[in-house]
């Protein structure tokens, strides 16, 4: 078996506590890289993504991706859109990312737009 990264194990240890936790509920799943963040919710039971957000859109574009107001906002973007979609509780799938940040400011972001976790 190969060895995985750190990050790797982070992401697979995290999952795994996931399903065991989720049910039924769609999780929020958050990506970020060195200069975009993007969050999605994802219904895994039927396996399609309800509602997305990241800092490539149109209106968070002129902003950097790399900032903790820009994590926010796309927090702010997906509670919305989910909300929209009738999702009011997800389970949140921070990956292999340590919940500090960027990854902090989107989720409590994510919270006071309306989103349950």
């Amino acid at each position: 078996m190969a060895k995985l990264s750190l990050f790797a194990r982070r992401r697979r240890r995290v999952r795994t506590a996931l399903k065991a936790v989720s049910g039924a509920k769609p999780r929020l799943s958050v990506h970020r890289s060195g200069r975009h963040i993007y969050a999605q919710v994802i219904d895994d039971t039927q396996g399609r993504t309800v509602a997305a957000a990241s800092t490539l859109e149109k209106d968070v574009r002129g902003k950097t991706g790399a900032t903790a107001e820009a994590a926010a906002e796309v927090g702010k973007r997906v509670a919305a859109a989910a909300t929209a979609a009738g999702v009011t509780q997800v389970v949140f799938d921070r990956g292999g990312f340590l919940f500090h940040g960027r990854v902090k400011a989107l989720a409590d972001a994510a919270r006071e737009g309306g989103l349950e976790f």
